[in-house]
């Protein structure tokens, strides 16, 4: 087990030596709560777009469902008549220059595999670099948009925003409720309460903690053909390999065993790149992985490799939440 696994098992299920990280963690939070201040107080190169901008994060380390929503929301405000960009930090790309136009067809290790997933599934226009605000510059420069979703940017205080949702996993919650590095949080619990919007991933009711979001399998996509299949393509009982490089695999393999599967779980680290030999598990069982995951394995993928595609459910009460606050960003449009 890897430090960093080693930290995630000890913040959601606790240890004693913990303890010892409190000072460094009253720092940190010393240092969060500062920049939040200085947002607040206008201090500091704070970045306003000419367009409403949307940011979709966490307060959390690891995966809470970010992707599907931002997906979710693209085909929703598109729906409204908007014309909607991306922008995103581009975990793990090395593209040739900065910002970076993100298109269908690039290689994952340039342009991120989360971004170029949502372009793969969409078409949107995208534009990565960790500087966010020279990003949306540049979008808004390349593209006549209405609204900008800002991907995984709610502790990027240089970029001005109109609307923060956060998504939290429902089952892992906030763990210890004790910022890094003594847990899992970005910024303290209590910032939760100055955001317009909290998604519980996994939840399938709206409670006082927030609006209730589940994420659906819609097809098992064959990787080589492109095919998209019907769940029940392989019968009950049917043993697959699962690949989940994704911050929190365990909700991917239960996700499968939901469909009646039985998972052989071969869990990677978050952004994970990978190699044929990585994937040659001896048997030739099918293999089925994230969409994530599949962005970076097209190249070498086999005829038996799969992937599941789900699609974001938030619940009505949040939809109707958003499209007041779309109507009120943008009277002019809807």
């Amino acid at each position: 087990m890897s430090l960093a696994e080693r930290l995630q098992h000890a913040w959601y299920r606790g240890h004693p030596l913990l303890a010892l990280l409190f000072p460094l963690e009253r720092l940190y939070r010393w240092i969060a709560n500062g920049r939040r201040r200085r947002f607040l107080a206008g201090k500091g190169e704070i970045y306003r777009a000419p367009v409403p901008v949307i940011v979709v994060g966490n307060i959390t380390l690891g995966g809470t469902g970010k992707t599907p929503l931002i997906l979710w929301l693209i085909e929703h405000c598109r729906n409204r008549g908007l014309k909607v960009g991306v922008v995103s930090r581009g975990y793990g790309a090395s593209p040739p220059a900065l910002p970076w136009r993100v298109l269908e067809g690039q290689a994952a290790d340039q342009a991120g595999d989360e971004p170029l997933l949502i372009v793969e599934r969409t078409g949107v226009p995208l534009m990565i670099d960790p500087d966010r605000p020279r990003a949306v510059q540049a979008l808004l420069a390349a593209e006549s948009l209405d609204l900008i979703l800002c991907d995984d940017g709610l502790q990027h205080y240089r970029l001005a925003r109109d609307l923060e949702l956060v998504l939290i996993d429902a089952t892992r919650g906030l763990g210890n409720a004790r910022c890094l590095p003594a847990g899992p949080l970005r910024e303290p619990a209590e910032r939760l309460q100055s955001v317009d919007a909290v998604l519980l991933n996994g939840q399938a009711a709206d409670s006082a903690a927030g609006y209730a979001f589940l994420l659906r399998p819609s097809a098992l996509v064959a990787m080589v053909s492109g095919a998209a299949l019907p769940l029940d393509h392989f019968p009950p009982g049917q043993q697959v390999h699962a690949v989940a490089g994704i911050g929190n695999p365990q909700r991917f393999f239960a996700t499968l065993e939901g469909l009646h599967w039985r998972p052989i779980a071969h869990p990677f680290a978050d952004h994970a790149a990978y190699y044929p030999e990585q994937l040659n598990f001896g048997s030739e069982l099918p293999l089925v992985m994230t969409e994530k995951d599949a962005v970076k394995c097209r190249g070498f993928a086999a005829p038996n490799w799969y992937f599941l595609q789900v699609d974001a459910a938030p619940s009505l009460a949040f939809v109707a939440r958003l499209d007041s606050c779309l109507a009120r960003l943008l009277p002019s449009h809807l």
